[in-house]
């Protein structure tokens, strides 16, 4: 059975939305968490903190060593490496700058305990391993004071 066409007369006319608004028409949406509460943390965001945090100690106790190393991150690598996998950052000692790699850095590793505290100590292990990488040092002489706590 075939259905009859609407005509072009019939047809609504496209209504007009002004900037802003979704698709419904009701307006902008406002953030989950309301005005009065502070906005969420992604993991996006907290994966940038632990970098910048870990990578500030760093520079706060090898202050001559990073003074001009530039650090990044990125999403993911361009591609994957044959026989190694996917990298959680590269080095450029030429150019002095590190790139790190969000998505195999969280995604990848495996946690024996998933929670806040294991997701960072693995950023700031990779942290510690790319910057020993570029210095050509062990991760563990980079601040053997940060673990001694006695």
């Amino acid at each position: 059975m075939s259905r009859a066409r609407p005509s072009a007369a019939s047809t609504p006319a496209p209504v007009q939305r002004g900037r802003g608004r979704d698709r419904h028409g009701r307006g902008i949406r406002s953030s989950v968490t309301g005005p009065y509460l502070p906005p969420l943390q992604t993991r996006i965001d907290t994966f940038d903190m632990t970098v910048a945090s870990t990578v500030d100690y760093l520079r706060s106790v090898l202050p001559d060593q990073l003074s001009d190393v530039t650090f990044e991150v990125a999403a993911g690598p361009a591609s994957v490496l044959p026989g190694i996998g996917v990298e959680r950052w590269t080095v450029y000692p030429a150019e002095r700058r590190v790139l790190f790699y969000r998505l195999p850095i969280q995604r990848l590793t495996r946690l024996h305990r998933d929670d806040d505290l294991h997701r960072r100590m693995v950023i700031e292990s990779c942290v510690f391993r790319a910057i020993a990488e570029l210095l050509g040092k062990d991760p563990w002489d980079l601040a053997p004071d940060r673990f001694r706590h006695f």
